[in-house]
């Protein structure tokens, strides 16, 4: 594999020749080490750059909508560090075209997988920490999830609880989650909505809201939260 890819990462990631061991491991998926021989899997720069990420989008979230409760934070905190939006996010910095992975992962489709993506981006992060600093990681977690944070500002990222279900069920389960109202509730000009999001009659998860769509929303919000997503599961 070409290592031009990983060299024009560095050089936008601001990372130096002498640390770009680091950041060539947060690449590596493990499949590749079956291939060659002296290199380690990005496996605990994940668990380091999961750590990173979290504080700084909660930090950012805390400081910046101090008049909004724990819940709505938890849920703009879930879209924003969910794996299709990280997983997009590695997209656009290049790391299909750097990541090393086996050649049957890589037949297999590996390089464009939402999970893998979504790992390697949380390793880079954890990677930009230890070669820059805390203020780099910052930086650049900001700075590409930038979208995503931007929707938060303009009270629309609830749309991507939906999104991000579907994406992730089509991936890991090849199937669409689908919706249905299991109860109404009060007068005509003020119902409340229970839906239920299911796969294969299996529930995922339960919501409310005053119109179905805000329901669906909650109802996949929740889903999220189903073993069957959980990253561990993923792997």
């Amino acid at each position: 594999m070409s290592q031009a890819p990983l060299q024009q990462l560095a050089r936008k990631l601001k990372i130096k020749k002498e640390e770009i061991q680091i950041l060539m491991q947060a690449l590596t998926h493990k499949s590749y080490l079956g291939e060659t021989e002296g290199l380690k899997s990005n496996e605990r720069l994940e668990f380091l750059g999961d750590s990173i990420l979290g504080l700084v989008v909660a930090e950012y979230l805390f400081k910046k909508y101090a008049d909004k409760p724990e819940g709505d934070l938890a849920k703009a905190k879930a879209v924003s560090v969910s794996e299709p939006i990280l997983a997009e996010a590695a997209k656009k910095i290049g790391v299909p075209d750097a990541i090393f992975v086996s050649a049957g992962e890589e037949a297999s489709g590996g390089r464009e997988r939402p999970s893998i993506l979504a790992d390697a981006f949380e390793a880079i992060v954890a990677a930009v920490y230890l070669a820059r600093g805390i203020d780099a990681a910052r930086e650049f977690i900001l700075n590409t999830l930038g979208p995503i944070l931007n929707d938060i500002e303009r009270e629309e990222y609830h749309r991507n609880y939906k999104s991000v279900l579907q994406e992730l069920s089509q991936s890991l389960l090849k199937k669409a989650p689908k919706y249905r109202v299991v109860a109404e509730s009060g007068a005509d000009h003020d119902k409340t909505f229970l839906v239920e999001a299911i796969i294969n009659e299996t529930l995922l998860g339960r919501g409310t809201g005053k119109s179905k769509k805000q329901a669906e929303q909650a109802a996949a919000f929740e889903a999220l939260k189903h073993p069957l997503f959980q990253k561990e599961q993923d792997s």
